[in-house]
């Protein structure tokens, strides 16, 4: 008879590892809070925004700024005396970049569409009040990430050079059929600039088919965390520590959207040594790819 082998995640004195960092999809109607647990995140909260044809979801900024991001549909953002109409132009996030809209402190805010639509709502505490923004799609940088398949893209909707928030940092990736991302594995856990930024993250995943799937590993050198998550479609994952890949299933697109938040606005990842060499040697792929072209 095979022996029988128990797998368990170790706390190693950090409690939120012992909470259930994924948190499944479930449809609802207007407003679903999916991370709201200050022991979970000090730093990140996020939400779903789902309204139906003529809708209206009216809120507020209070302590912290927002990011709302346009998942899909149209609608109208009013927020601090500043209305924008018609926002909107992608029926999934697998359609374009997307139109988002950052609200500061201290500030109310309306979200109203005529047609139905779907938002992302990150926030994270903000110490001043700044001036409310649309983003619009061709302000987000777009860019190619990785080789091989490892390759990917990625939108920079608030990226680490952005000027608008005082802590968010917010943007999309999308992973072809079968391809890999946040590769080579890396971390953003450990308050050690200029090597590495101490970030919280949340991950929210869409697939294209929806019925596919994807797979997230997160884990730690000590190997007190070494989880791997089957992921479906509406699904957001907590990312309070370690290195965090994730792959696409074969046929099936992988969208996430990636938000974080800390006490100092850099992201500077740190990527796992047994694995940097990919990126190293992406120098030479290009150069073979070049080379083959010509």
């Amino acid at each position: 008879m095979l022996p029988v082998i128990y797998y368990r995640i170790r706390t190693l004195g950090d409690s939120r590892m012992g909470m259930d960092l994924l948190r499944r999809h479930k449809p609802a109607t207007g407003f679903l809070p999916i991370v709201d647990d200050r022991a979970l995140c000090r730093f990140v909260r996020f939400g779903l925004l789902n309204l139906p044809r003529g809708g209206t979801h009216r809120d507020g900024t209070g302590d912290e700024e927002a990011c709302l991001v346009l998942l899909n549909g149209r609608c109208t953002v009013a927020a601090a005396k500043e209305k924008w109409e018609g926002l909107g132009a992608r029926n999934t996030v697998f359609d374009g970049r997307p139109y988002s809209v950052y609200i500061p402190r201290d500030a109310s805010f309306q979200v109203s569409t005529e047609e139905g639509c779907s938002l992302a709502i990150c926030r994270a505490p903000a110490k001043t009040k700044r001036v409310p923004r649309v983003i619009p799609p061709d302000q987000v940088k777009s860019r190619t990430v990785g080789k091989w398949n490892w390759r990917r893209e990625v939108c920079d909707i608030m990226g680490n050079d952005s000027t608008i928030p005082e802590t968010l940092i917010v943007g999309e990736t999308i992973n072809p059929p079968g391809n890999w991302s946040s590769v080579p594995p890396h971390k953003h856990d450990s308050a050690n600039l200029p090597l590495e930024s101490k970030l919280e993250e949340i991950y929210f995943y869409k697939l294209r088919p929806p019925q596919g799937f994807g797979l997230q590993r997160l884990y730690t050198k000590e190997g007190d965390i070494d989880e791997t998550y089957v992921i479906r479609d509406g699904d957001t994952l907590v990312i309070p520590r370690g290195y965090h890949p994730v792959v696409a299933a074969p046929g099936y697109s992988l969208y996430y959207l990636w938000v974080l938040a800390g006490e100092k606005r850099m992201m500077k990842p740190n990527d796992d040594p047994e694995h940097s060499w990919l990126k190293n040697c992406e120098p030479i792929i290009s150069e073979v790819e070049t080379s083959s072209r010509s």
